[in-house]
């Protein structure tokens, strides 16, 4: 099934008196480009923790998100009670120099503002501990995200691959419809070629009006793209529908659709066609586009 490269995917997991929380997201890129943004998972970790998203994920970029929410909210801090009595000592001298006598309270409120008052050194011990203990169920929540953020692609991806179906459809559509133009176009080119002959010779001469016919005929025939677009066409739909990750050959075959439109429309010098083209150009445009969001 053909999968879209945005996709999200959350998960939990309890761990002690904490849980962690992991979000997954997933957007458009040329390689598997992998970011883990959060201090949840040990540091010793996180080669296995990208192995596991490669993997699964394929290609994209990734950013992975992890949060730990403690039970209690102030657990494991603790006020460090001598920076606070030395920053309220430090404080007062430089009231006392300047002439003013603040309140107790004012001085307090100030201090704690400071770095290192909240002592969480232990805390942050007692977390990483916490965290190597409990990292197959963090690594199991990873698995359980990004197996949704997957699930997420597939829904997406399904309705990428109507559209692209009824877009490749448009254009061979258009391209059917240039058959009738192009029999009037060819009536058009002979009987100009022949009216101009007739009036610069009063008697033309059939061998050489059949030599430019046959040369112009040549140069103008359009044939050959129509059939190697239609090739491109049903090839652009087999690839979509049978391979696993083909949006980069997607990509591939809508330039070589791209050159064959081009080109008949450079050759074909008629304006019913050229509109035809130019229709075209723009559903090619948009598979393109689309083309880039797929796996």
């Amino acid at each position: 099934m053909v999968q879209s490269m945005t996709g999200f995917g959350k998960a939990e997991c309890v761990c002690g008196h904490k849980k962690i929380t992991v979000e997954i997201r997933s957007v458009n890129g040329k390689g598997c480009d992998i970011s883990l943004k959060t201090q949840v998972i040990p540091r010793e970790k996180e080669i296995e923790v990208k192995q596991l998203l490669s993997s699964m994920l394929v290609r994209g970029n990734i950013d992975l998100f992890a949060i730990s929410e403690s039970e209690t909210e102030h657990s494991g801090k603790t006020i460090n009670k001598e920076v606070v009595l030395s920053y309220l000592e430090q404080l007062r001298k430089i009231a006392l120099a300047s002439g003013e006598t603040p309140a107790f309270e004012t001085l307090l409120a100030s201090a704690l503002r400071f770095p290192e008052v909240i002592d969480n050194s232990s805390s942050k011990e007692e977390n990483q501990e916490m965290l190597n203990e409990n990292w197959l169920s963090i690594r199991s929540a990873i698995e359980q995200a990004a197996s949704l953020l997957t699930q997420f692609r597939k829904t997406e991806g399904n309705r990428l691959q109507h559209d692209l179906l009824e877009r490749v459809s448009s254009i061979k559509d258009y391209l059917k419809q240039t058959e009738v133009h192009d029999v009037e176009r060819m009536e058009t080119v002979k009987s100009r070629l022949k009216s101009k002959i007739e009036e610069s010779v009063e008697s033309p001469d059939m061998n050489r009006f059949e030599q430019e016919i046959i040369y112009y005929l040549e140069k103008l025939d359009i044939t050959e793209e129509k059939v190697r677009l239609l090739q491109h066409c049903q090839y652009f739909v087999q690839t979509m529908e049978n391979e696993d990750y083909p949006g980069k050959k997607l990509g591939f075959i809508a330039q070589e659709m791209g050159r064959e439109i081009n080109t008949l429309g450079s050759k074909a010098n008629h304006a019913g066609i050229q509109k035809l083209v130019v229709q075209m150009k723009d559903e090619l445009e948009k598979i393109k586009e689309q083309s880039l969001n797929l796996l």
